[in-house]
Formats: structure tokens, C-alpha cells, sequence
């Protein structure tokens, strides 16, 4: 699966212009952490492009949520690799994290909510007016981008990365297309 087919895929059954920013903010740090850990950036990335791609269909009952999401791909002939992926990035399942790339998946998700709140917050409302010890001031703060769940973004931990750096290889991913998601 190319990254060209597999936007089409997300752009033919995602309408929310936020969500598909979302989309492309997860993309974006899988391929960060890809590198970190000398990975397949491709894959990694389209995993993080297609993880939501049922939402439009499952946001009101989020225990279907990511399954929905899996079975489509497997349909549309994604790996294994990445429909499992995409399948527990939801922790309603109770399903095992098992590959380093379904753990990366899983704490980046809600760290591009985080980053962008923090992005959204600054004067100038721009990635590149943020840095980690901004946003890690803001980590604590329960009121602060309450959708971005800390335990999940704490995750990171199961990468063998400390928060900052997991920050860090986030920020700067998402600096990277700061144009495509108008940040």
C-alpha cells in the first residue's frame, strides 16, 4: 500500500477537516519514531495516516472504534502489520500491544492533541513558537487538552523513551508539514 493510496483512502471516508489533521499529525510522529528506531518510515507512517479512518462511522459508539478501522483495512488489502496496529490503538478492547510499532501508535495518538493545544495557547499560535518545556509544563495540568490522555501519552515509556524526548520527536515531526496542519 502506497501513502498515495492510502490518503485516498482516509480522504474517501474521513470529512472532518480536523480529524484529517489529526491524521496527518499521527503520520507524521510514527514517521519521527520510525527513524528513531531505524524502522520502515512508510509503513509506520500509513499507520499513523489510516488509524481513525473509521470515526466518521464509529464516534458515537467508541467500542467499535479502531475495529471498524481494522476490518476496513484488511478489506482494502493492508498488512496485518498495520490493520493490528490500527486495532489496538483503542484501549476499550483490552487488546495486547505486541510490536514496537503498535506501542508508538498507541502513545502518539493522543499526543498531537496535546502539541497542538499547546501550539494553540501561544501568542502566535505556531509549532515553531513551542518548544518540549512548554508543553511539559502544561502536561500536569488536568484542564489543559483534557482529550489528550497523559497515562497514554506516558506510554512511551514501553519505547524505551523518557516523555521529553517522546516530546521532542513530536514536536518536531509535526513542525515538518506545520503548513498542511495550518500551525
Amino acid at each position: 500500500m502506497t501513502r498515495e493510496q492510502a490518503l485516498k483512502h482516509v480522504k474517501d471516508n474521513i470529512k472532518n477537516k480536523n480529524l484529517l489533521k489529526h491524521m496527518y499529525a499521527t503520520e507524521a510522529i510514527m514517521k519521527g519514531l520510525a527513524e528513531r528506531f531505524n524502522e520502515d518510515k512508510e509503513i509506520w507512517g500509513i499507520a499513523g495516516l489510516v488509524h481513525d479512518i473509521d470515526y466518521d462511522y464509529t464516534a458515537d459508539d467508541p467500542d467499535r472504534h479502531s475495529i471498524v478501522g481494522a476490518d476496513m483495512l484488511k478489506e482494502l488489502g493492508y498488512s496485518e502489520e498495520i490493520t493490528y496496529a490500527v486495532k489496538v490503538h483503542n484501549d476499550s478492547h483490552g487488546l495486547e500491544r505486541k510490536s514496537l510499532m503498535d506501542k508508538a501508535l498507541y502513545c502518539s495518538d493522543p499526543l498531537t492533541g496535546l502539541i497542538v493545544a499547546a501550539a494553540l495557547i501561544s501568542r502566535d499560535k505556531k509549532l515553531d513558537k513551542i518548544d518540549e518545556k512548554f508543553i511539559l509544563r502544561r502536561f500536569d495540568e488536568k484542564t489543559f487538552a483534557k482529550g489528550a490522555d497523559r497515562n497514554q501519552i506516558k506510554a512511551c515509556s514501553e519505547l524505551g523513551l523518557e516523555l521529553e524526548e517522546f516530546i521532542s520527536i513530536g514536536l518536531h515531526s509535526m513542525r515538518c508539514i506545520s503548513k498542511e496542519l495550518g500551525l
